[in-house]
């Protein structure tokens, strides 16, 4: 049996994916995320194809590591 593991991301209420993290380590991480795009829009601007391809690395990573420490996704209705 699998020790409780600290979420960073709670799944949303309606629909799939997830939510505003709920821990300091899930902000870091979005706030990391979110200075490396605008980074990488600003130092980039002139190669486009770089830009979209870095940024694109980065969403993957970001939803990577939501998928590892947030909740299960799948789609929710509310209660239901």
């Amino acid at each position: 049996m699998q020790p409780d593991r600290k979420m960073w991301f709670p799944a949303k209420k309606y629909g799939g994916g997830w939510g505003a993290p709920c821990c300091w380590q899930g902000w870091i991480v979005l706030c990391v995320w979110v200075a490396l795009t605008i980074a990488a829009v600003a130092f980039l601007s002139q190669n486009v194809v770089a830009m979209e391809l870095v940024v694109a690395v980065m969403t993957f990573i970001l939803v990577g590591i939501c998928w590892w420490k947030g909740e299960k996704p799948k789609w929710r209705w509310g209660n239901k």
